[in-house]
C-alpha cells in the first residue's frame, strides 16, 4: 500500500475593484453623534430538556432561589436540583435614535456548564447600558439554529447550541438619544482613515452645494456647515440624506493580507508587482507500506508473525527559474501566479519573498 502526502489546496481570493470605483458616502462614513448603544443583561433560560446548568454552577441556583422569592416561594438552595435552567448573558446593539416600544434582536449566551439552550425560553431580563441605565426588557423563546441529541452516553451535535437569538426579543423602555449638530456643523467620520478620501468627500459636498461648506479636519473627519436654507426650514435630516447619497471614489492602500493558519490570501485591487525572477522547486514525499510475513519451519511449533515494513522516499523536482513580468493589475497578478502552477502555500512564500526583495508594491499583512 502506498500513501502520498499531498498539500491541501487553499483558495486565493483576489479582490477586484469595480470599474468605476465610486461608492456612496454613507457606505464608507457615518454621521458623528449617531452611534449604536450596546446593552447587556443577566437572566435565566428555562424549559431546557435536561441540558441546563449542573449543581456546579452555584450562581444559577442562587438566581433561581432569588427569583422564586419574588413570587413568594422560599426554597433552600441546597434542595434545588435543576437541569432545565441555565444562567445566560443577554446582549444587544441598539441603533441610534431608537424610540420607546421598538423591538430589538438580542443574543443569549450560556455562562455556566449548560450543554444546549435548544427549546429554552428567556425570562424577563433587564437590559442596561454602560451607565447602568435601564433601556429595555428582554424575554421570549430562543432560536438556536442547531441541534444537540444525547442518549446512552452518545451525543450528536450540529452547530453551536450554547448560544441563540431572540428576534425582536427586547422591547425598548427608553429612547437612545444622539446629538447631530453642534454650532450648525455636521461631522462626517470615515470608517477607514485616509487623507485622500477625506479630501474627496469634502470636494463632492462642495461641488454639490455650490459653495465651500465642507472641510477635511483630519484623515477621518470632515466638518460640514449646514446651509442657512436647511437650518431655517428645519430640513437637517434632508440635508444629511443629500450628503449621504453623494458618490465618491475612495482611495485605498495597496495591501496583501495573508492568513497563514488557513492559507487564505487576499490581494487588494491596487497591488502591483515589479518585474522579478522566481526560482521554485517542489518536494514530493511518498510513504510505502509493505506487509511482511514470517512463516516458521515445519514441526517447529513456532507461530506465524506478520509485520508492516515502512519505507519513506523523498525527491525534489528540478528547480526552474520563472520570469515574473511586471503586473499592473490584480488580474495580471492572478494570471502570473496561475502560470507558475504552485500551491497556495507556495504563493504565500512567494509573496513574502517579493516583499523582501522590494518587487511587491503593497503592504504585506500577516494575520
Amino acid at each position: 500500500m502506498r500513501t502520498k502526502l499531498t498539500v491541501v489546496a487553499i483558495a486565493v481570493i483576489l479582490c477586484v475593484q469595480a470599474a468605476s470605483g465610486v461608492v456612496r458616502i454613507k457606505d464608507i462614513a457615518s454621521v458623528q453623534g449617531v452611534r449604536n448603544q450596546q446593552l447587556i443583561g443577566y437572566g435565566l433560560a428555562v424549559g431546557l430538556n435536561g441540558t441546563g446548568d449542573t449543581q456546579r454552577s452555584t450562581f444559577t441556583l442562587q438566581s433561581v432561589s432569588s427569583m422564586l422569592k419574588r413570587f413568594g416561594i422560599t426554597v433552600p438552595q441546597s434542595d434545588l436540583r435543576l437541569r432545565n435552567v441555565a444562567a445566560v448573558m443577554v446582549t444587544a446593539t441598539v441603533p441610534g435614535f431608537t424610540r420607546e416600544g421598538a423591538a430589538i434582536d438580542v443574543i443569549v449566551s450560556s455562562m455556566g456548564d449548560a450543554t444546549s439552550l435548544q427549546g429554552g425560553t428567556l425570562l424577563m431580563t433587564p437590559m442596561a447600558g454602560i451607565n447602568d441605565s435601564l433601556y429595555g426588557m428582554a424575554q421570549g423563546p430562543l432560536s438556536v439554529g442547531g441541534m444537540s441529541v444525547r442518549a446512552n452516553g452518545n451525543e450528536v451535535r450540529r452547530n453551536h447550541t450554547a448560544a441563540g437569538r431572540i428576534p425582536g426579543g427586547m422591547i425598548m423602555e427608553k429612547a437612545v438619544t444622539s446629538s447631530l449638530m453642534q454650532d450648525s456643523t455636521v461631522g462626517i467620520s470615515l470608517q477607514q482613515a485616509d487623507f485622500t478620501t477625506a479630501t474627496r468627500v469634502a470636494e463632492a459636498v462642495n461641488q454639490k452645494v455650490g459653495e465651500r461648506i465642507a472641510n477635511p479636519v483630519d484623515a477621518s473627519s470632515i466638518a460640514v456647515r449646514v446651509p442657512e436654507a436647511f437650518r431655517k426650514d428645519g430640513r437637517l435630516v434632508e440635508f444629511i440624506s443629500l450628503v449621504e447619497l453623494l458618490e465618491v471614489q475612495p482611495d485605498v492602500t495597496a495591501k496583501v493580507v495573508i492568513n497563514e493558519r488557513t492559507g487564505t490570501i487576499v490581494v487588494g485591487g491596487a497591488v502591483t508587482i515589479l518585474a522579478a525572477a522566481i526560482s521554485h522547486g517542489g518536494l514530493n514525499i511518498e510513504i510505502e507500506s509493505v506487509p511482511m510475513i514470517s512463516q516458521p519451519a515445519p514441526f517447529s511449533q513456532g507461530q506465524t508473525v506478520s509485520a508492516q515494513l515502512t519505507a519513506v522516499y523523498a525527491n525534489e523536482d528540478s528547480t526552474t527559474v520563472t520570469a515574473f513580468e511586471g503586473a499592473a493589475t490584480v488580474q495580471d497578478v492572478a494570471k502570473t501566479l496561475n502560470a507558475l502552477k504552485v500551491t497556495p502555500r507556495d504563493i504565500i512564500a512567494i509573496f513574502q519573498a517579493l516583499k523582501r526583495s522590494g518587487a511587491l508594491n503593497a503592504e504585506l499583512v500577516i494575520i
